[in-house]
């Protein structure tokens, strides 16, 4: 019978000990003999406001020591069925983004080529560019699930082709993205010009505005979106900031009316069925974050999507 990695559980070591790895998992050193690989990318280099998400990471990590193996929700074990590890961080050059992005690609490459899922800990959401580039490699032009405030389709930034406001944009140009598989949930606030979000929508995007998601259930929307991805090979990236500042107010460029941390899950948890080839959450930034939680509900959020990987047993 397989023996799977299980996370240090409360009743063996404290909450407050244990090693600082994601749940609380064994650390592995790469994604050899792992189904699953969380992996930090401890990156801010990109931000254009408030700084502070290289920090993300270690402290998604430390606050994820609040959760349990079993989804009690939807009966979704995956520690009985997959073999998952934390891998720690990627390398990055924090004096050079250019060359940190190359870095981030390689090292996923590297991470693919065991046929591993990785799940990641950002960093700002430059991040996801890299991550797609090798997805790409891997599984051809992905769907993709994008949960943001922000479109993060900006031509540039300061005239720079890369900042974390413009990775879809790059990731569309480069043909990384299926066509007609990308859904973008959350967008709000104010923009520069009116038709700022019509660019998504001329590339095929479909774009599900906050406003859209007020007072409402969002599981008959996630319905049609696996309707709409079909068997295509899908990427999740959730940017903190789509959640409302009330409860997730350690970010970079909060913006007011976003979605209910329920409407979080309901999105992550509306793509079980779904094959999801990896997935990030970014942009939380501890020094905004005093009480924690905002990374307690990132590192919810990638326990979540842990849930509804191919592969993972339903339990009863």
């Amino acid at each position: 019978m397989a023996t799977f990695n299980q996370p240090l559980g409360g009743n063996e070591m404290p909450r407050f000990g244990g090693p600082g790895t994601m749940m609380r998992l064994p650390a592995h050193d790469d994604a050899a003999g792992l189904d699953v690989a969380f992996i930090g990318v401890p990156m801010d280099i990109a931000t254009s406001n408030r700084p502070g998400t290289r920090l993300g990471p270690r402290q998604i990590r430390d606050e994820s020591r609040m959760l349990r193996p079993y989804n009690m929700a939807t009966r979704a074990a995956p520690f009985d069925s997959l073999q998952v590890g934390d891998i720690g961080d990627v390398p990055i050059n924090t004096f050079h983004l250019p060359k940190t992005v190359e870095i981030i690609e390689r090292y996923y490459d590297e991470v693919l080529k065991h046929a591993c899922v990785p799940l990641t800990l950002g960093g700002d959401h430059l991040i996801t560019l890299p991550i797609l580039r090798a997805m790409a490699k891997k599984h051809g032009p992905v769907g993709l699930i994008h949960i943001d405030a922000h479109a993060d389709v900006n031509e540039h930034m300061f005239g720079e082709p890369l900042a974390h406001g413009t990775p879809f944009r790059r990731a569309q140009e480069e043909g990384l993205l299926a066509h007609g598989k990308v859904v973008q949930i959350g967008l709000r606030g104010t923009g520069y010009a009116a038709e700022d979000f019509d660019w998504c929508r001329q590339q095929g995007f479909r774009v599900v505005p906050a406003e859209e998601c007020w007072y409402r259930s969002l599981a008959p929307m996630m319905a049609e979106v696996r309707a709409q991805m079909g068997d295509t090979p899908v990427y999740i990236s959730f940017d903190i900031d789509g959640l409302d500042p009330s409860v997730a107010p350690g970010t970079g460029t909060v913006e007011m009316g976003g979605l209910t941390s329920t409407q979080g899950l309901e999105i992550v948890r509306g793509a079980m069925g779904l094959n999801i080839v990896g997935g990030d959450l970014v942009e939380v930034s501890p020094p905004y974050d005093p009480s924690g939680n905002t990374a307690l509900m990132g590192a919810t959020l990638l326990y979540e999507m842990l849930c509804v990987l191919p592969g993972v047993l339903r339990r009863g």
